[in-house]
């Protein structure tokens, strides 16, 4: 079970820089595009990060509730 959990976390560490070269392009696009676009994607960032943030938290909750 960990051999394989060990395996999927490599995989998805070796997809992250084909994920990361939208970053740039964004930048560009909002730089381009004023200060009402960069606030509305800062916003957006910020209500991306609330449900991430929620079950990280939940999750990290349950395991030192649970630990033992």
């Amino acid at each position: 079970m960990l051999e394989r959990i060990l395996v999927l976390l490599l995989l998805l560490g070796l997809a992250l820089p084909v994920w990361a070269q939208g970053c740039p392009l964004c930048k560009t696009s909002v730089a381009a595009a004023g200060p009402e676009a960069a606030q509305a994607l800062n916003l957006g960032i910020f209500v991306l990060l609330i449900p991430t943030l929620s079950i990280f938290l939940g999750i990290l909750y349950w395991a030192f509730r649970h630990r033992g």
